[in-house]
């Protein structure tokens, strides 16, 4: 009986690990059929503004937390500051997730595994997920939940989605990479935003955000 049920066992183990394997194979073949579709890098207008695009991940990351502060502490604008910092949290909270699941997944570039895939400069960092993407994501979450304006939202979310897509016409992420990187983005943000407005709530940030930070 014993036999018969380690036996049993044994199947259904391997056929998990078969069935696993199969469609990790189908959804690897799908993710770079869709990478191919995007990547055609030319010397050309389009890719020139997509460089443009990718380049300004950072760079408008880092600069509206930092603008945020600066005119928050010039006018003395409290919910400006608390804004960035909040903000600025949001994007450390993101840093440290994609991080840990590039190093924990380990997934190559795309053109490091498919020669054919055209990649518009050498990058050998890990791939999944996309750190450009998931934190341009976290910024234009934060700008909508600061702000709650259709004319915030609607352009940081462009801006973050056109980052995305970006990223793949350049040939240096999946498909896969851009979507989970814009999850984590966008996540990261709102369980800032949401967390210290719970702490807020519980009196355990007495006076805002602004005050208990002024105190420390």
């Amino acid at each position: 009986m014993e036999k018969i049920v380690s036996r049993s066992t044994a199947k259904g183990f391997l056929s998990f690990i078969f069935i696993c394997l199969f469609q990790y194979a189908d959804a690897q073949h799908i993710d770079i059929n869709w990478l191919r579709s995007i990547n055609k890098p030319k010397s050309d207008a389009l890719s020139g503004t997509m460089q443009a695009v990718s380049n300004s991940a950072y760079v408008v990351t880092a600069g509206v937390p930092f603008t945020q502060l600066v005119a928050g502490y010039i006018k003395h604008d409290t919910t400006l500051i608390e804004n960035g910092w909040i903000t600025g949290a949001g994007l450390g909270v993101d840093l440290f997730i994609t991080l840990g699941l590039k190093y924990a997944i380990h997934r190559p570039r795309p053109h490091t595994t498919y020669p054919d895939i055209i990649a518009y400069e050498s990058e050998t960092s890990l791939s999944f997920p996309s750190g450009h993407t998931s934190a341009a994501f976290a910024v234009a979450t934060s700008l909508s939940l600061e702000y709650k304006k259709w004319y915030v939202a609607v352009p940081a979310y462009a801006w973050a989605g056109t980052v995305g897509y970006s990223r793949m016409y350049l040939g240096m992420h999946y498909p896969s990479d851009v979507l989970v990187g814009a999850l984590v983005g966008s996540g990261s943000a709102w369980i800032t935003y949401k967390g210290t407005a719970w702490l807020q709530h519980r009196g355990k940030l007495k006076g805002g955000l602004c005050k208990w930070i002024l105190r420390k």
